[in-house]
């Protein structure tokens, strides 16, 4: 009866020693914070919408004006 006392009581001290130490036994290590770079929105067209609008209306007028 001493021999299986003795034995479960080691038992329960090795159990709870590993539920203990469950993680690890090693320093925790902290890891460097993620730094997240915003892209610069990209570049708009250099010409101007006016333009566009002003360099169509020219063309359909000559185009009429031609007939």
């Amino acid at each position: 009866m001493r021999l299986t006392t003795t034995l479960a009581a080691s038992a329960v001290i090795a159990v709870s020693a590993v539920a203990a130490n469950a993680g690890s036994l090693a320093p925790a290590t902290m890891e460097a914070p993620v730094v997240v770079m915003t892209e610069p929105a990209p570049a708009g067209s250099s010409v101007n919408p006016a333009f566009v609008v002003v360099g169509v209306l020219a063309a359909l007028l000559i185009a009429a004006a031609s007939d």
